[in-house]
């Protein structure tokens, strides 16, 4: 199976950021605070070169996760129950009658 690699700089078009925010997201994944609608995501890369200083390199796969991830999805709102009439006293919250 042949795996498809992307350039920061089209990653960063595909999410629809800019590339200085894309190495941000990256810089923030790497120190473990990276959140997308309150999730914890961490971004799989690759970086080549002999220390680590190369280009970046991320799978098409990886970045099809992280937009899954930014998708919004609606929630209903949660239906409410209709009042009820109350039987007793409004505000009065012991029983009434005399003391024994």
């Amino acid at each position: 199976m042949e795996t498809r690699f992307l350039t920061a700089k089209v990653a960063a078009a595909v999410l629809g950021v800019s590339t200085a925010t894309f190495y941000d997201w990256l810089a923030q994944s790497d120190a473990g605070e990276f959140e997308i609608r309150g999730n914890s995501i961490t971004i799989n890369y690759f970086q080549g070169g002999r220390r680590g200083q190369g280009r970046i390199q991320i799978e098409a796969a990886e970045v099809a996760r992280i937009q899954e991830s930014m998708r919004v999805r609606p929630k209903p709102k949660p239906r409410r129950r209709s009042p009820t009439k109350s039987q007793g006293f409004p505000g009065i919250t012991v029983p009434l009658g005399r003391p024994d």
